[in-house]
């Protein structure tokens, strides 16, 4: 089903892991196979260039591949003997050395490996724009109050800002994750049968060196056939972007909400639009996020399961990894690229903030005066005097520092004047600026580092 790709993901990563992708890239293996053991002296530098001639995915054909995959029980089998029928077809001699010395399962990781080299690249992409839109919102709204909410419910004041930079900090670390494990999951699987290179005669280690330089991937100490802690990385990874994606979006969704309108989405011809109902303006990219942050924790839980594999190679924990992972990776960069896109058009209201600030009659300010007053009078005596008084503000729905100013226990304790600074926004602001500051100082200097 085709329906929902772009919905999900994107067209430039639904390339990565098309069909046709997948097969060129096992043939890239093939292609670097021979060329490394031509460049060792394993096979004959014309009978390398011969094979390296065949391995383009144009030659093949893909129905074929798919269903001789259902009874070999793998794709790179098939391959293997097209590529190699379509080499004898010029030289029999070359034919012969078509995926020597390697296994099915060297084709079809390292292949995976070479995709998810080029779907890191696009997602580093979106990742550089995501936080490059973060740091400018919360540089514009670092002074700009809104209501903190806490158990869905008015709790103190904030900023926009600083809750613009509290997703870009979150968003810094998955950079880093992204990049620290590039190294380990990048890396050549090349291992031959069992992983001993046993049909290179000793040569092994030196072809494996030149395999990786040809393809540009790290060398692992041993092959990793039976362990999957690479690609289990990839996947955790993934999920816990996907997860901090989830967080931006139902953040922007309940800050959107009639309600609430404090951010929109951008408008746009047939954007969130409703069959039925003209007015709609719905979140369609925070829904597609959300979904994307529902999905993909199962899937990791898959990979997850995955990794206790029998012996020196997998039955079953395996091949659940080959549509798992691309599908990982499929929604956690369209989850990212929809959202990088959607953010720069965001619609930010501070007077509509300001108005919610406003809408509980001072309440959100409770926690200034209790603070205040229990410098003077201790913190218990403070914190009931003022429960009492938001309890009768409720009730009699006034605004609390119109009956404070009533009430007899502050006095001797705060000023008139005192009393009234404590409910201006701007004295209860905290240390957000400077958490700003510091978020934004670490995105610099990050990006200096690139």
């Amino acid at each position: 089903m085709t329906l929902f790709d772009e919905l999900f993901s994107y067209e430039a990563l639904q390339r990565v892991f098309s069909d046709e992708s997948g097969v060129q890239s096992m043939l890239n293996f093939e292609a670097a196979l021979a060329r490394a053991e031509a460049r060792t002296g394993v096979i004959p530098e014309i009978d390398a260039r011969k094979i390296t001639e065949k391995c383009g995915a144009q030659h093949f054909d893909l129905t074929a591949i798919r269903k001789e995959a259902a009874r070999a029980g793998n794709a790179a089998i098939p391959l293997i003997k097209m590529l190699t029928d379509l080499v004898a077809t010029e030289d029999k001699n070359a034919a012969r050395f078509v995926h020597w010395g390697a296994t099915s399962q060297d084709v079809i990781d390292t292949g995976c490996v070479l995709q998810l080299r080029r779907a890191f690249e696009l997602m580093d992409q979106d990742l550089s724009r995501l936080s490059a839109t973060l740091a400018a919102l919360a540089e514009k709204y670092r002074e700009t109050p809104v209501v903190a909410r806490t158990w869905m419910q008015h709790a103190l004041p904030t900023t926009f800002g600083f809750i613009v930079a509290s997703w870009l900090d979150a968003m810094l670390r998955h950079r880093q994750r992204l990049a620290e494990i590039r190294s380990r999951a990048l890396s050549l699987q090349f291992g031959g049968a069992v992983g001993t290179l046993a049909a290179l005669a000793g040569r092994g280690p030196e072809v494996a060196k030149a395999v990786a330089e040809e393809l540009q991937l790290s060398l692992p100490l041993a092959p990793w056939h039976g362990h999957r802690d690479r690609m289990a990385e990839v996947a955790t990874s993934l999920g816990l972007l996907t997860g901090t994606l989830g967080k931006i979006a139902r953040d922007i969704s309940l800050h959107s909400q009639t309600e609430v309108a404090e951010v929109c989405e951008p408008a746009g011809e047939g954007r969130g639009s409703s069959s039925t109902m003209p007015h709609k303006r719905n979140p369609v990219t925070c829904a597609v996020v959300l979904a994307a942050a529902n999905r993909v924790p199962g899937l990791v839980s898959t990979m997850l399961a995955a990794m206790v594999q029998e012996e020196e190679r997998g039955l079953g924990g395996w091949q659940a990894e080959w549509e798992t992972l691309p599908e990982i990776v499929r929604l956690s960069g369209g989850a990212l690229h929809h959202l990088a896109q959607m953010l720069p058009a965001l619609e930010v209201d501070p007077e509509r903030m300001r108005q919610n600030l406003d809408a509980t009659q001072g309440l959100i300010f409770a926690e200034a005066v209790s603070t205040a007053l229990g410098d003077r009078m201790g913190k218990m005596p403070a914190h009931m005097l003022v429960e009492a008084a938001c309890t009768r503000a409720r009730e009699q729905k006034r605004h609390l520092l119109d009956v404070l100013r009533e009430e007899p226990g502050l006095r001797g304790h705060l000023a008139p004047a005192d009393l009234a600074s404590l409910f201006d926004v701007r004295n209860y602001l905290g240390s957000a600026s400077e958490f700003v500051r510091r978020v934004l100082a670490e995105t610099r200097e990050l990006s200096a580092a690139r």
